[in-house]
């Protein structure tokens, strides 16, 4: 007869087993790609992280589970009810307290990724993007507010500050290489914060199911040295349009500048 106490030990050493296999495997898959912006790695770290937090979690729940379903399993033609049970104390308490921490851990981590990849460097540059069903659009602030459509090129190891403007549904920015996804909504300008590092072509996809057309909203997106943007930039003759500029002016700001800085300027 199976002993109704846990073989807590046997059960400790197969969960860190099972969660020792689950992220050996789970890390040696490449999820993101190619980690070509400064926020990448520390994003592609923190993703990590939780693999193995998961995977722990995970482990513990299966080998409980399978622990359960052997040792307290009905003996053959058994059709009676099973002892009332009241509960364990101990087991609620660790069990609401042990995912709390993982938890707070998380989010804290988080916080600080977050805070690292979105520090201002002193040398960053604003690009406006435009999105609308099915095309994206750039103006360049710095550059007087010069227009591009659909393709949008930035320099390489220089921070950029896109500020976003949606025209009718809310779409999302997202070049998958950069980890950098931000959702842009009506009537809001939302910001991401990317430093490009290395040069290149790539895709700017909406992430956002925003209509028949979505899975076609892509632009092309270029990073190359500082003095090759210069001197294609320089090429733009359009200006950003009206209706478009409209929408810079009226967006309401998410992440406005402090009072006291906007004064001081």
């Amino acid at each position: 007869m199976i002993s109704n106490r846990l073989p807590i030990a046997k059960m400790a050493a197969a969960a860190i087993a099972l969660a020792a296999v689950i992220s050996a495997v789970m890390l040696s898959i490449n999820w993101n790609g190619a980690e070509d912006s400064t926020a990448a790695p520390k994003i592609d770290d923190l993703l990590n992280i939780m693999i193995v937090l998961s995977s722990i979690v995970f482990a513990v729940v299966v080998v409980a589970l399978g622990y359960a379903l052997i040792a307290f399993r009905a003996k053959p033609g058994d059709e009676g009810d099973g002892e009332p049970i009241h509960g364990n104390t101990r087991l609620e308490i660790a069990w609401t307290i042990v995912p709390t921490i993982i938890v707070l851990f998380g989010g804290g981590w988080s916080w600080k990724v977050l805070d690292e990849i979105e520090e201002k460097t002193g040398h960053e540059m604003t690009v406006d993007v435009f999105s609308q069903q099915y095309a994206w659009s750039f103006g360049y602030p710095g550059k007087g507010y010069v227009y591009s459509q659909g393709v949008m090129h930035v320099p390489v190891n220089r921070q950029i500050v896109f500020k976003m403007h949606s025209q009718d549904v809310i779409h999302s920015f997202w070049v998958p290489q950069w980890r950098i996804k931000k959702d842009n909504v009506p009537g809001i300008t939302t910001t991401a914060i990317v430093t490009p590092t290395k040069t290149g072509t790539y895709q700017l996809i909406c992430t956002e199911l925003c209509g028949f057309g979505h899975a076609t909203m892509r632009a092309k997106v270029v990073v190359q040295s500082e003095s090759a943007f210069d001197k294609w930039v320089g090429g733009l003759k359009e200006k950003v349009p009206t209706p478009l500029m409209v929408s810079v002016k009226q967006d309401t700001q998410t992440n406005p500048e402090p009072l006291e800085r906007v004064g001081a300027e």
